[in-house]
């Protein structure tokens, strides 16, 4: 089942009277259960060719198609389809210092609606299904990089997303820590069977990749 599909993306940036392609015809498709990685020179348009695929952004000119319904460049939408179809992963974790882990996964439960015993249900829930239930109470201070990691995963499943985007999940982790979390994003992309697409550097990210694409100057290789 095809989750996502983009049809000849292009996105340019204005200063002034200066324009800046970045995107020049991007198409892809991400398939449910499929794991993609994404690799390219920095200034490629790796990180607005993810944004725009999170409705983050809208592309300057082609289509984006989310379980074949094409989304709209209106802001409104792009947040809605955001919450209903997407998780996001990223490099520094972007947690909550003051939360625990359980309560900054709660917090994005809380987003989507669901408030009280059952938020605190599920991310419980959340948080042991990324082996890191015996971390609930901990701050972030007090959690390694890759229990960090967990928790931001975490936090990505909140809304039952169907497409999980993850930007240099493992930049700041070492090469062990790193591998387990790969072994997790490729666990939850085909045992729950989701799209997963990682923009990386790191070569290991091809070791569960059923895909590695190419992006150089704004275009995609395969």
């Amino acid at each position: 089942m095809t989750v996502l599909k983009g049809i000849d993306l292009t996105k340019a940036f204005h200063d002034g009277n200066v324009e800046t392609q970045v995107l020049r015809g991007v198409s892809l498709e991400l398939q449910a259960g499929e794991v993609v990685s994404l690799e390219g020179p920095s200034g490629s348009g790796k990180t607005t060719l993810l944004q725009i695929l999170g409705c983050i952004l809208s592309p300057s000119a082609g289509t984006l198609h989310i379980h074949q319904h094409k989304v709209d460049s209106n802001s409104k939408q792009l947040a809605a389809v955001r919450r209903r179809n997407i998780g996001f992963v990223f490099q520094q974790f972007n947690l909550f210092p003051s939360l625990s882990a359980l309560e900054n996964v709660q917090y994005a439960i809380n987003l989507k609606g669901v408030k009280g015993p059952a938020a605190k249900n599920e991310a419980a829930a959340l948080l042991d299904s990324v082996g890191l239930s015996d971390r609930a109470r901990y701050l972030p201070r007090d959690l390694s990089g890759g229990q960090k990691q967990r928790v931001a995963i975490a936090r990505a499943l909140a809304c039952k997303p169907s497409l999980l985007l993850a930007d240099e999940p493992t930049a700041n982790l070492d090469s062990t820590v790193g591998s387990q979390i790969l072994e997790l994003f490729r666990d939850l992309a085909k045992q729950e069977n989701r799209a997963l697409l990682i923009v990386t550097h790191d070569p290991k990210v091809r070791s569960i990749a059923d895909r590695v694409l190419q992006i150089h100057d704004g275009r995609l290789q395969s």
